[in-house]
């Protein structure tokens, strides 16, 4: 079966258009993520990231849907309140850019265009003072999780704290990725991060970023050996009850044939974060030789036990040089130096 961009968008748009028919509480529907680029396939895989808006605070946040082994939805459900604010949602981070340029399936009434017309007022959602302001959103967030790990007890580190480790710099890495564009979502995450690295004037990041997740300490060989226990650790996970959402049945193509082609490409380093991320968020659940796979990789890529306040440390240095950049910016754009309290 050959499947397009165009096929995937006109699935988008029937899946909107039925599901509000049966449900009077969609308010209205739009389009996100991988889709909204000329190319959206990795691996040759992708999702359909459909939004929809409900008048009530929905019961059900997301959803997958299989359409193939490697194409599926992935729905995710916001309550119109969420959107009554726009001064606040041209300052947010991750649903500002969301709704600036969105494809839109579906509107009962006229919703998308209110929130839209506000988000752009002025023509200055690009410029420097709310540029700034996200990004610094972005980088109080990663902030925060950082000042939770300073407590965790190297020898008791396991999944939770190396999810929260991965997810402040995930949140730093955002607040860099911002100064140029939108935030860069979990699989191309290190793909893409090099371009706005650069974009931002600040191209030895890159190496910075890889290395904070272990990069300098493993060979590709490793990881290509660590790929097939990653894909036992994914599958056998998926089945258990508890898991995060992200490690579902559905999404398991997703992520090996994006994993595969990445590291079979030009950066096959980029492809240790959703290795990791994924491994990581299966491991929560796993026990026995499952786990210890897990274990062994995060300790060699010295992530783990000892190595792990190192880890720490190297990502508070830099969070720290990421608020010089904005402070920097500041001052060349005669802005507030010091981020308003509340950020």
């Amino acid at each position: 079966m050959r499947v397009t961009r165009e096929s995937l968008l006109r699935i988008a748009k029937e899946t909107a258009q039925e599901r509000a028919y049966n449900d009077a509480d969609i308010v209205a529907a739009y389009l996100t993520g991988s889709l909204l680029n000329v190319d959206p396939m990795l691996g040759g895989t992708a999702d359909i990231d459909i939004v929809f808006v409900h008048r009530n605070k929905p019961l059900k946040p997301r959803e997958f849907v299989k359409l193939t082994p490697d194409f599926h939805l992935d729905i995710s459900r916001r309550a119109k309140d969420e959107f009554k604010s726009p001064r606040e949602l041209r300052g947010d981070p991750w649903l500002g850019y969301e709704m600036y340029d969105p494809i839109l399936l579906y509107e009962r009434e006229k919703f998308f265009d209110f929130v839209q017309a506000s988000l752009r007022a002025g023509f200055d959602f690009e410029q420097p003072p709310l540029m700034l302001q996200r990004c610094r959103k972005m980088l109080s967030h990663g902030r925060g999780i950082w000042m939770d790990l300073t407590e965790a007890d190297g020898a008791a580190v396991g999944p939770q704290e190396i999810k929260k480790y991965m997810k402040s710099l995930f949140h730093a890495l955002n607040a860099v990725a911002e100064l140029s564009g939108p935030p860069i979502y979990e699989r191309r995450l290190l793909l893409e991060f090099p371009a706005r690295a650069e974009a931002a004037g600040k191209p030895e990041m890159v190496a910075t970023a890889f290395s904070l997740l272990g990069s300098n300490q493993v060979s590709l060989e490793k990881l290509q050996l660590w790929f097939s226990d990653w894909k036992s650790a994914y599958k056998l996970a998926s089945e258990k009850p508890g898991v995060d959402t992200r490690i579902h049945p559905v999404r398991a193509n997703y992520y090996e044939k994006a994993i595969k082609a990445m590291l079979e490409g030009d950066v096959p380093f980029a492809a240790l974060w959703s290795l990791l991320n994924t491994w990581t968020s299966a491991a929560e659940v796993l026990e026995g030789d499952h786990f210890n796979f897990w274990q062994k990789a995060v300790g060699e890529l010295g992530v783990l036990g000892s190595g792990f306040a190192e880890r720490v440390d190297g990502l508070d240095h830099f969070l720290d040089d990421i608020e010089i950049i904005f402070e920097e910016i500041a001052r060349e754009n005669g802005l507030d130096v010091e981020p308003p309290t509340g950020l």
